[in-house]
């Protein structure tokens, strides 16, 4: 008989593409996920990983064996989801992906709530890009995921995830105190095409949703600094190093060298709950979503 928790280990190693980020995900160390595997080779008889380079390598028995472990996992979720619906009350293990400046600013505080109310609940965070985590989802790898998306860059979603609209997320042009726009009250996108910008790498939401919007202007824009960090990017502003859009969520409090500005009309991103289909009837599903919907106006008002 194979033993599931193994299976577990060579799936995410599969999914993750590492040991060390199969370990982070499933909160074990490295050394806990390669025994696992290794007990699994004795089990199987079979060799599953394979040296590449300074990394390991699935072979191709390995491949369809995770591919088997991904079924087993979801007909083990029914059983959970079956056995949480018929108690009526969150249980079990959550765990959910999330972008850093929700699990910054928003999550805390839902989390905390969640401990308090259902002290069966065991809630697992981990952060995650956007684009990653809603694959991560359709895999089963976790059931729940918080992400954003923009109005011209809206987010992909699979057949066999659902999702609830959380709230929306005010952002700001961020200049240094001592720049010519500082003292307006907003700008147009037209009266940024000569800055020298600081954004998030290629690939991400943001840098993606700010090409896009500099670019409707006929300008190509000038990316001087990419940080993945918000409250990098401010320190970056606060330098007078170039100027940046920034969020509000999870942004705290300015410093004084940094003066936010209106960009009209103002941009906002649409935070979404993710989660399978399967798992739609589990009460720690709808408890969480419930609960980050209800906590969305209080944190938007702080931001």
């Amino acid at each position: 008989m194979l033993d599931l928790g193994r299976l577990r280990a060579l799936h995410a190693v599969a999914v993750h593409g590492s040991v060390g980020a199969a370990a982070a995900a499933l909160g074990y160390t490295p050394s806990a996920v390669s025994q696992q595997i290794a007990k699994l080779e004795r089990e199987t008889r079979t060799t599953l990983l394979e040296r590449s380079g300074r990394g390991v390598r699935l072979t191709d028995d390995a491949r369809q064996l995770a591919d088997t472990a991904q079924q087993l996992m979801s007909l083990v979720e029914e059983a959970e989801v079956r056995l949480e619906e018929r108690r009526g009350l969150p249980a079990g293990r959550l765990t959910i992906g999330c972008f850093a400046s929700a699990a910054r600013g928003l999550m805390p505080g839902a989390l905390a709530d969640l401990t308090r109310r259902h002290p069966e609940l065991d809630v697992r965070l981990s952060e995650v890009d956007p684009h990653l985590s809603v694959d991560l989802v359709a895999r089963g790898v976790i059931d729940l995921a918080v992400a954003h998306d923009w109005d011209i860059a809206p987010l992909p979603v699979p057949p066999g995830v659902e999702q609830a609209v959380i709230g929306d997320d005010r952002c700001d042009v961020l200049v240094p105190r001592e720049h010519p726009l500082a003292a307006r009250e907003s700008v147009r996108r037209e009266d940024l095409t000569r800055e020298r910008w600081i954004t998030q790498p290629p690939g991400t939401v943001c840098h993606d949703w700010l090409m896009r919007t500099l670019r409707a202007t006929g300008c190509e824009p000038l990316i001087a600094h990419q940080a993945e960090e918000n409250h990098t990017q401010v320190a970056l502003v606060a330098a007078g190093l170039g100027v940046a859009l920034v969020p509000r969520l999870g942004r705290g409090a300015l410093p004084p060298e940094v003066a936010p500005v209106h960009l009209d009309p103002v941009p906002t991103r649409r935070l979404r709950a993710l989660w399978r289909s399967g798992a739609a009837r589990r009460p720690a599903i709808t408890e969480t979503v419930r609960t980050l919907h209800e906590l969305w106006p209080e944190v938007a008002s702080a931001a």
